[in-house]
């Protein structure tokens, strides 16, 4: 009998995370030293001294790291750390400004630190926004890996934009149309998951420079591929289009769009177009292998499954966003629609499953 393999069991409790995040309300407390401060469904925004509102996001890569650890590669995993601050960072409807890094590393060594900036460096240059400050502190006492001189980085975001740019995520109606933007890959969640699975390091399958059937190149390098960054092609979209709302589609995936629900309390989602990277499919493949199983629940609650971004729109404008976004370079489609039903729905596999109600 094949033993059920959670993101639980591979070091990641959902339930235990959410009552901390819970903790976070203590923040508000805080709110009365701003001039004014605005909570969306994903991201809260404050009011400055000219009349704009900035969008302050910090984030991280998560486990990640690791791979690129058991890869000996460091020149792509600052794309990562920059693609997880500006694309939560545009959920707002805000355009990044600024851009702080911070690495933590056990002993400052100047090739790795020069690998994580040039990541850096790209994905600033993509996200065309000016990487303002940096920090690098040596921690060896507070820092382990699987390297020599692991390491950890996180990056830092500030968005500015007007009162007429925010989106509300408030409005939004059964028929809306459900836009997915497609992902690079495993982009910076579910690692912890895909680690166990894929990596011998790990308890898994492969030796990190393995090939599996079906792929061209070595399953470390695949699980690499930087998280794509959307801010152009999204920002242009915003500019001429109304989007409703904006999801990054990270940490929980499909389960992130019960924060609209909250805001929209008598709608739901249903979601019926996924387009899986091959190594969506290898790791339920390679679970199969070792006697054990990650359900298609389970992978809609922990990877993006082909989608990495999503914007919410009427159904009357679907056709021209799209046609915008796939003319600027980013694979975009329909993958689902809001409905009444009060619920998270998605067909997968053939199969209806029930994410939230």
């Amino acid at each position: 009998m094949e033993k059920e393999i959670t993101y639980s069991d591979a070091g990641v409790n959902r339930n235990l995370r959410a009552e901390s995040k819970a903790h976070l309300t203590n923040f508000e407390n805080t709110h009365r030293f701003a001039n004014k401060v605005i909570k969306l469904p994903y991201n809260t925004i404050y009011k400055t001294a000219d009349g704009k509102y900035q969008d302050h996001i910090i984030e991280g890569i998560g486990t990640k790291v690791l791979i690129a650890q058991l890869a000996n590669k460091f020149d792509t995993i600052g794309i990562d750390a920059v693609a997880m601050a500006v694309n939560d960072v545009i959920r707002s409807g805000s355009k990044p400004i600024s851009l702080t890094d911070n690495i933590d590393i056990q002993k400052s060594d100047p090739k790795i630190i020069d690998d994580l900036i040039k990541g850096i460096t790209q994905g600033a240059e993509e996200s065309e926004v000016p990487i303002t400050s940096g920090e690098i502190a040596d921690v060896k006492e507070l820092i382990s890996g699987i390297s020599e001189n692991p390491f950890h980085i996180v990056c830092s975001c500030i968005g500015e934009l007007e009162e007429k740019e925010i989106m509300w995520g408030n409005e939004l109606e059964a028929g809306d149309a459900i836009i997915g933007l497609r992902s690079s890959g495993l982009h910076s969640n579910g690692i912890s998951l895909a680690r166990k699975i894929l990596f011998k390091r790990w308890g898994g399958k492969y030796d990190a420079f393995d090939i599996p059937d079906g792929f061209d190149r070595e399953i470390v390098y695949e699980a690499l591929e930087p998280t794509k960054i959307y801010v152009k092609p999204f920002l242009d979209a915003a500019k001429e289009f109304e989007v409703k709302a904006a999801v990054h589609i990270t940490g929980d995936a499909y389960l992130k769009f019960d924060k609209l629900m909250k805001f929209n309390p008598n709608i739901g989602f249903e979601f019926n177009s996924f387009n899986p990277h091959p190594i969506f499919s290898l790791i339920q493949r390679t679970a199969s292998d070792m006697h054990a199983k990650i359900t298609d629940q389970e992978m809609l609650k922990t990877f993006n499954l082909g989608w990495g971004f999503s914007v919410i729109v009427s159904k009357n404008e679907k056709d021209k966003i799209i046609d915008l976004l796939n003319r600027s370079g980013i694979e975009s489609g329909i993958i689902g629609v809001v409905t009444n039903s009060k619920s998270i729905v998605a067909t997968y596999n053939g199969h209806s499953i029930l994410l939230s109600d």
